[in-house]
């Protein structure tokens, strides 16, 4: 785990450390090929340099991001923003089901919406894939 991810969950509360690392284990598994950082004081994953997914504590637990999520046309995915985002909120690491985790990255990485380019594009969005 890159020290700044590491760092990050060390400032979670038990309950959240325990959400977090399972979703870092399962996106690490599940986009190999993806470069993970610290991004907007979150960790987040990018293929090319686009994000594709991230998580983040709130108060009403930890929320697990798509980018271009309300692509995916998964039900348990909710519209995030004014964009093509959506998320779901886990409360216990028991919450993730890992077999909807796993289908949901998969279509992160076949899926996804020209983030990298949102502000050259004057807040356009293309489809990449």
């Amino acid at each position: 785990m890159l020290q700044e991810i590491e760092t990050y969950h060390n400032s979670l509360s038990a309950t959240d450390q325990e959400i977090a690392n399972l979703l870092y284990e399962v996106i690490c598994e599940s986009l190999p090929e993806a470069e993970h950082k610290i991004w907007h004081r979150h960790p987040v994953w990018f293929l090319d340099g686009n994000p594709i997914a991230g998580y983040s504590t709130r108060k009403t637990g930890m929320n697990l991001m798509f980018w271009s999520g309300q692509s995916f046309n998964e039900p348990l995915l909710q519209k995030e923003g004014k964009f093509k985002a959506a998320e779901i909120r886990y409360t216990t690491a028991q919450d993730i089901n890992t077999t909807d985790l796993k289908r949901w990255l998969d279509k992160a990485r076949n899926i996804q919406w020209d983030y990298k380019n949102l502000v050259k594009r004057k807040g356009v969005l293309e489809r990449l894939k």
